[in-house]
């Protein structure tokens, strides 16, 4: 199931103009990369932060639909206000079939209380990391990556080399 985002053209730019753009409910963004410029945007805060608490929402592509034209996009940044519930700025990037993404993927973690460090040994799961490093081409992005701790013991550990990657998924090495 496809995410999608209806989005408008934003023509005017400055600080008093996005002001007024947040307090009519919208909110004001860009989207960028591909092989076309930059393009100020504006979408219903409503909606996007509804979609925000859905966690496919950040590792997946999504379509955004702007001026009757649809388009994949990766959600790439957003702004928060520091104490409302309220986005301030949100980027998109266009995703290109060809070209190889670099992504942080959630990871979800199966079996942790039935594995024979929690259950026999009294041990206690702590994880590291909570997402993975990727790169892929947007046909082969995963939602997320599965973490099986079903046969670890007290003093094991998991690590990212180890983890079973779908097919086309890379882990993105550190320079």
């Amino acid at each position: 199931m496809a995410i999608e985002i209806t989005a408008r053209k934003r023509e005017m730019q400055g600080t008093g103009a996005t002001r007024r753009l947040r307090r009519r409910g919208l909110v004001p963004g860009v989207v960028y990369g591909g092989d076309q410029g930059a393009v100020n945007i504006e979408v219903d805060h409503k909606s996007l932060y509804l979609n925000l608490r859905n966690e496919r929402f950040h590792a997946s592509i999504l379509t955004l639909e702007l001026g009757g034209a649809k388009e994949q996009v990766l959600l790439r940044a957003v702004n928060m206000h520091p104490f409302k519930a309220q986005v301030q700025h949100v980027d998109f990037q266009r995703v290109l079939k060809d070209r190889k993404l670099h992504m942080k993927v959630p990871l979800h973690f199966s079996n942790a209380e039935k594995s024979p460090g929690v259950k026999d040994q009294g041990g206690v799961v702590s994880h590291v990391l909570n997402e993975l490093d990727i790169t892929c081409f947007p046909d082969d992005l995963p939602e997320f990556i599965e973490v099986d701790l079903g046969n670890l013991s007290v003093g094991n550990s998991v690590h990212a080399r180890d983890l079973k990657l779908p097919n086309g998924v890379e882990l993105a090495l550190k320079k």
